[in-house]
């Protein structure tokens, strides 16, 4: 049985491979769709941090993963159809949007399962998105590039107490 999931998987994080690992159990193979950035923008306002070639090679280094394969239109009955899925696994914010509809009449008519998950509460790509943008400071004193360090060690003004993202 050929199970499938689609997903964005920008910032690739213990709640995607919690998905990914459950999907995997749910069958004997597990082939994972990945939105372009245009499919991403067209219902997100801003588009993923990580590029998609590389989404594509973090999942497809999963053991729990057999097949990798992006898409770039928002509908996903010509992935169902040509992988010849046996479940397609959705996530608790599917909803009723007319791709949604048609890849449910198809399944359904296929004789197909759709199977809805519930998303790891533990963390999401949106979270530690926010988490780094929190722990920005504002108008850093000096740029944090080596350039600025002289032998690993502080500019003469710098006080590790006033640069917590120096470890030491």
């Amino acid at each position: 049985m050929l199970v499938y999931t689609v997903g964005t998987f920008d910032l690739l994080h213990v709640g995607h491979l919690a998905l990914l690992r459950h999907c995997s159990l749910l069958g004997d193979s597990l082939a994972v769709g990945v939105a372009s950035d245009k499919v991403v923008n067209s219902y997100k306002p801003k588009v993923p941090v990580i590029p998609l070639d590389q989404r594509i090679e973090m999942l497809e280094a999963l053991s729990c993963v057999d097949i990798v394969r992006p898409y770039y239109e928002l509908e996903y009955v010509s992935a169902c159809k040509e992988l010849e899925i046996d479940i397609f696994v959705v996530g608790e914010d599917w909803g009723s949007k007319p791709h949604n509809i048609e890849v449910e009449k198809y399944l359904r008519e296929a004789g197909k399962k759709i199977t809805q998950v519930s998303y790891n509460t533990r963390t999401s790509s949106t979270g530690i998105k926010q988490d780094v943008i929190d722990q920005t400071v504002p108008n850093p004193p000096y740029n944090r590039g080596m350039s600025q360090l002289t032998n690993g060690t502080l500019p003469p003004t710098a006080s590790r107490n006033d640069r917590p993202w120096i470890a030491g």
